[in-house]
């Protein structure tokens, strides 16, 4: 397949297999000398400006930072300067950069071509108009070039806007009411969808605070690459009302966290039709990453819907967006008090010049560079080589990767899976367990931080995403680095239940 990044399918059995025993062994970190005398001297020696100004950031700002991706050990890092493969903080340091925004930048960080179209955009348009731009037509049809299925397309302000949007337009077009979600799958943080975020099985019980129990009453959640457990859903929906959509990350809940077989989504796609349940893909993270064509294009399925994000607007705000057949997608045709029976969607600045140009050109500039193939080879090149690093010191870690999206275990935090249609049953073995994920998720976060000292930035010291700007030589450079972590980490008494 042309500008494909995904070259092998690792088998997701022996992939957990690898995880369950990770689990099932205390925990694997630096030693406390290691940690307290080279990691935290870094950031206490190197890091000043950094630390100065997430102290005063927490006079004014929740935490101390405004997304969820910068909280890591010791404390947030603040980052001053983005340059393709690379991150400069506020001290200067200089870092290789695994966590390209989240996965958006494919291209690399503050890639040129698209940084001088922005320019002049701004230049001579501005930002915003509050009204139509020539922008918002290339790109819908730049992605129905490189996604057929994705017949239109509407520009929304993030991934979850654009799951929202979805889930309206399913429930319109089946006049079904409820939803199927893969337990442990990320689609956003709407009311509906902050349930079973993480770990499989755990419901409304970890991260729903806040929320009325009502909100995710019409939402359910089977057990990841289990198409049986899917269908015993979906026929006991058929009492309830009916399945409006199923929703997946057809990598894999959490970009892949949680991988699926190769054959999966056509299961869930036979399923769907089956059924009458519309099929959306969740391509925020995969869409023009694992391939021009998404991973409905790798996978060859064609979903009903599709959520886009991150990339769809080149790395810049405002990144997201739903798309499908036309007879789907057209439901949510803009207009005020129309009268017609359509899905409200709304967003003031949604669909701005800025980002859809942006958008457009990041795409263009994808397929002229081959950016997808590119930085699954680099994936493919970081994933060997922690495998042999693994070996090489006797690590019970699991490294695996979907192209350029790279999976680095090493306490197994997520792993844990509680799904079971018996609720009882579930939140029992959730609570039981629920102390030792997090000592885990903190020990995962321990290792980010000694990762970020030997200049490595990756996503909570588990994830790591290679772009265009990678080369062989920083792949290498950053296994010397990671290299020089793991010689330092041992066995530890933590861990168990």
């Amino acid at each position: 397949m042309k500008n494909c990044g995904i070259s092998r399918w690792d088998d997701p059995a022996e992939i957990n297999r690898k995880l369950k025993y990770l689990t099932s062994q205390p925990i694997w970190e630096v030693d406390d000398d290691y940690y307290d005398n080279v990691v935290m001297k870094y950031f206490d020696e190197k890091c000043k400006g950094s630390r100065e100004i997430y102290e005063e950031s927490q006079k004014y700002i929740p935490g101390g930072v405004q997304h969820n991706l910068a909280f890591n050990k010791p404390f947030p890092m603040c980052m001053a300067k983005t340059d393709g493969a690379y991150l400069y903080d506020q001290d200067g340091n200089e870092y290789i950069d695994f966590l390209q925004a989240g996965g958006p930048t494919i291209l690399g960080s503050n890639y040129p071509v698209v940084r001088e179209k922005v320019i002049d955009l701004l230049n001579t348009c501005g930002p915003v108009t509050g009204l139509l731009h020539e922008s918002e037509m290339l790109i819908a049809k730049e992605i129905n070039k490189h996604m057929p299925n994705v017949e239109m397309f509407r520009m929304l302000g993030s991934g979850t806007e654009s799951v929202m949007a979805a889930l309206r337009i399913a429930r319109i077009a089946t006049d079904h009411k409820r939803i199927i979600k893969i337990g442990g799958a990320y689609h956003g943080w709407s009311d509906q969808m902050v349930y079973g975020l993480k770990i499989p099985g755990s419901r409304a019980l970890l991260e729903s605070h806040g929320i009325p129990r009502g909100a995710y009453k019409l939402t359910d959640e089977v057990r990841p690459n289990d198409l049986e457990m899917l269908e015993k859903m979906l026929k006991r929906n058929r009492k309830k009302g009916g399945t409006a959509a199923v929703i997946v990350e057809p990598v894999g809940p959490e970009s892949g966290t949680r991988p699926v077989a190769r054959n999966y989504n056509k299961g869930v796609r036979e399923l769907c039709d089956k059924y009458g349940a519309l099929m959306i893909f969740d391509e925020v993270v995969t869409g023009f990453r694992v391939a021009l064509s998404g991973a409905q294009g790798y996978f060859d399925v064609v979903p009903d819907l599709t959520i886009f994000g991150k990339i769809v607007a080149g790395g810049y705000p405002a990144a997201g967006g739903v798309g499908g057949k036309k007879e789907y997608a057209q439901l949510m045709a803009a207009g005020l008090a129309t009268g017609k029976h359509r899905a409200y969607v709304g967003g003031t600045l949604a669909a701005n010049p800025l980002s859809c140009l942006a958008g457009y050109t990041a795409i263009q500039e994808i397929e002229r560079t081959n950016a997808c193939e590119v930085a699954g080879k680099m994936g493919d090149r970081l994933c060997d080589g922690l495998k042999d690093l693994l070996e090489k010191y006797a690590l019970p870690y699991v490294a695996y990767n979907q192209g350029s999206i790279v999976h680095l275990e090493c306490t197994g935090a997520m792993s844990f899976d509680f799904s079971s249609m018996c609720f009882v049953k579930s939140a029992l073995g959730l609570l039981k367990h629920k102390d030792m994920m997090y000592v885990r998720k903190d020990s995962m976060e321990k290792m980010g931080a000694a990762y970020m000292a030997n200049g490595i930035v990756t996503l909570a010291g588990s994830r790591l995403y290679t772009s265009l700007a990678d080369t062989p030589e920083i792949i290498d450079e950053a296994l010397n680095r990671f290299e020089e972590v793991f010689k330092h980490v041992k066995k530890t008494d933590k861990g168990l239940v």
